[in-house]
């Protein structure tokens, strides 16, 4: 099969496609014939040599694909060939074919493309378990998104406003300001002409915000603190911004504040096939009506030209997902 390599740690020209042994699905997985895959800022940081995949998976990038079920392991009862599907997986997916464990699988909602699919399954299941389950986004609560035109960053956007939430967002841009609010965010913020913590302040009417969805990190750290609400929630999901930071412990106790994170790329087969069902529960069904969770595609781009794909994740300007396809 036709895959994507890393020939070695560094820029976007190392991606190189490649001939590959078809992977063979093994007990409680199954092998589906790719047909589309999103990328992802991990996938960059995988192609540098700081994100190497689990111990057992192939060094193949891609952390999300969508297809068809070409065939299925052993112990393997709701799932058979011919079904459409998507996945988040550990690895492999810029490849015409990947295995993956059938917990982590879900049908392709009605209605949309393998495009469009494509660009669901790292972020919902990042957003989801990080912005809904462990921050406890509830109706009524303000969460600031940081990143707002990122993929992660639309689909918080989308995600907050299917639960009743009131989101605020940060960009780099005015254009991306304009853009986040076009898709539902309440308010944005203009990184780098304002200053988000007094904004947060302001736009709160002085309590903060009850959840941050950070994918900073360490930059960020102490004026996330300083944004939160009395009992706020900050989860952190990504380091663009530095893996450490100074943190003033009294602010923290002050607000009661929790500071939440996590990584979903390392989670045993059973951990997302727990995610799995909870959103095949609480997202799935809204997807086919695309409101207000729609499909948000930057760009697609040929599985062979993964290059270019990393190229225009990494200028900055996109706004939603990028995707591969191996049509």
């Amino acid at each position: 099969m036709l895959g994507i390599e890393i020939s070695h740690p560094g820029g976007p020209e190392v991606l190189r496609p490649a001939d590959f042994p078809k992977p063979v699905p093994g007990d409680s997985e199954v092998l589906v014939r790719v047909e589309a895959a999103g990328v992802s800022r991990a996938d960059t940081l995988q192609r540098k040599g700081y994100y190497p995949p689990p111990p057992g998976v192939c060094n193949i990038p891609g952390l999300d694909i969508s297809g068809v079920v070409q065939s299925t392991g052993n112990g393997v009862e709701n799932l058979h060939p011919g079904d459409h599907v998507c996945a988040i997986v550990a690895g492999g997916g810029y490849a015409q074919y990947c295995a993956v464990p059938a917990v982590q699988v879900l049908p392709i909602p009605e209605g949309w493309s393998a495009i469009e699919a494509a660009s669901l399954p790292e972020n919902v299941f990042t957003v989801y378990d990080n912005m809904i389950t462990r921050a406890g986004l509830q109706a009524g609560d303000t969460v600031l998104i940081h990143g707002g035109t990122s993929g992660i960053g639309t689909m918080a956007i989308m995600l907050a406003r299917a639960w009743r939430a009131v989101p605020i967002v940060t960009a780099g841009t005015d254009e991306k300001c304009a853009a986040c609010l076009a898709l539902g965010a309440e308010h944005a913020i203009n990184y780098k002409t304002s200053d988000f913590v007094a904004e947060a302040q302001k736009l709160t009417n002085g309590t903060g915000v009850n959840v941050i969805l950070d994918l900073v990190g360490g930059a960020y750290l102490q004026k996330n603190i300083e944004a939160l609400a009395v009992e706020g929630r900050l989860s952190i999901i990504a380091t663009q911004g530095g893996r450490s930071a100074e943190l003033d412990i009294q602010k923290l106790m002050q607000k009661r504040a929790r500071v939440l994170g996590s990584t979903m790329r390392a989670r045993t087969p059973a951990q997302k096939g727990e995610v799995a069902q909870c959103l095949l529960r609480d997202v799935w069904p809204l997807l086919p009506a695309r409101n207000p969770i729609r499909p948000i595609i930057d760009k697609v781009f040929p599985l062979a030209e993964a290059r270019l794909a990393h190229e225009r994740l990494e200028t900055g300007l996109h706004f939603g997902k990028i995707v591969l396809t191996t049509e």
